[in-house]
């Protein structure tokens, strides 16, 4: 069986840290954002890390 190709828009979104984590970005933060307060808009810049349930799932993809 042939070599499963990695997923380029996977790497684009999805960095995997120092410590072997995976990092990504939030969602609702690029429109309709004057519904949205100060501070919500501010955490949504934060990235966060991937679940440990969907990590496995998405270091397939970004290392295919």
């Amino acid at each position: 069986m042939p070599k499963m190709k990695s997923n380029r828009s996977a790497m684009k979104r999805f960095k995997i840290t120092g410590g072997g984590r995976i990092r990504r970005y939030k969602a609702c933060g690029s429109h309709l954002l004057t519904k949205k307060t100060r501070k919500r808009k501010r955490n949504l810049r934060k990235p966060a890390l991937v679940h440990p349930t969907e990590e496995k799932r998405i270091r397939k993809l970004i290392l295919a």
